[in-house]
């Protein structure tokens, strides 16, 4: 064996020796933060339109269903399978990986659906009316979610009942004629352009489109403002638009920073079974994986950044048990 190899694996088992801690903590503080968030925003008292609630509620949801299907009910048996080996026994793999799969794509394209919903609403003022709203939303994220069920219920029928429990891209058993079948390749082909990588584009188009709008509309409010007032005072609307833009781009930003490497090595990966091999260590695709399911944490850490009501009301909840307690 060579230097290399012998250096590429024993990092690999370092980081399955960290992932037995890393999952379980991560699963631990996972549930209860997005729980946390869903009540606090639901509530509706973090002076958010109804509109922004609606998604963010739906991401939050989308991230605890991910933390639960995939995070606790997939990656800790896989990393537990000697304690874990009777899942094996359990028949019920395919579907798992339909909920799976649809639960991530919901949590990465309501991420999108809300990024092009703040960019319609900074940069299309014609348009801010009708798609802005409550309704618009409801649909929009219902439409997202029927898409979503749809786009994997074919995996069903790909994957068997079996669970494999590896340390692989497939945590089902497949049979090798299905694997290496053109369906398969058609199908996650597919699968991983649409999620995450056509997401990636669309975030960076409508933040880049966003950022431009927001530039020049700067521009032309200063220099309106400075002509008729002979100085250049505060403007509550730019700063409204500045705060609704930090959110959206602190979201973005996260989303895109904690997906990039799973995405590169989905793509590599489904160039080397169309036999144009591009070499990655293994470990590579676990920091990835590892990286992907953090981001179904992170969002509640964001709005108690970025959001004043938000951290307040996290601050409520957390005194009023205290308080009870206390009396």
């Amino acid at each position: 064996m060579s230097l290399g190899f012998l250096i590429k694996l024993q990092i690999l088992w370092a980081l399955y020796d960290i992932q037995k801690i890393y999952y379980p903590v991560l699963a631990a503080v996972g549930v209860p933060v997005n729980v946390v968030t869903i009540v606090i925003l639901s509530r509706g008292k973090c002076g958010l339109s109804k509109c922004i609630t609606h998604y963010l509620v739906a991401m939050a949801t989308a991230d605890l269903l991910v933390v639960i299907i995939d995070l606790i009910l997939r990656q800790i048996p896989i990393v537990y399978w000697e304690q874990f080996s009777i899942v094996r026994i359990i028949p019920l793999c395919n579907i798992h990986a339909v909920l799976l799969y649809a639960a991530t794509d919901c949590s990465v394209w309501f991420t999108v659906t809300f990024t092009f919903d703040r960019f319609v609403a900074i940069c299309c003022q014609k348009l801010k009316g009708k798609y802005c709203t409550e309704k618009a939303a409801t649909v929009v994220l219902g439409t997202v979610i029927v898409l979503s069920f749809l786009k994997n219920v074919f995996w069903y029928f790909l994957y068997t009942s079996e669970y494999w429990l590896s340390n692989s891209s497939w945590f089902c058993r497949v049979t090798v004629g299905v694997s290496h079948s053109l369906a398969w390749a058609i199908v996650e082909l597919i699968h991983y352009i649409l999620t995450p990588f056509v997401p990636f584009l669309l975030i960076l188009l409508f933040n880049a489109l966003t950022v431009r709008h927001i530039i020049v509309a700067s521009r032309v409010r200063r220099r309106l403002q400075c002509r008729s007032n002979g100085e250049t005072p505060s403007d509550p609307e730019m700063g409204n638009r500045r705060k609704s833009m930090i959110l959206l781009f602190v979201i973005s930003g996260n989303f895109i920073l904690l997906w990039v490497v799973f995405m590169v090595c989905s793509i590599l990966r489904r160039l080397d079974y169309l036999e144009y091999s591009v070499p990655l260590p293994t470990f590579v695709r676990e920091i990835g994986l590892m990286l992907q399911l953090l981001s179904c944490c992170t969002n509640t850490f964001i709005y108690a950044v970025t959001q004043n009501k938000f951290r307040q009301e996290l601050k409520n909840g957390v005194r009023y048990p205290l308080t009870i307690m206390g009396k």
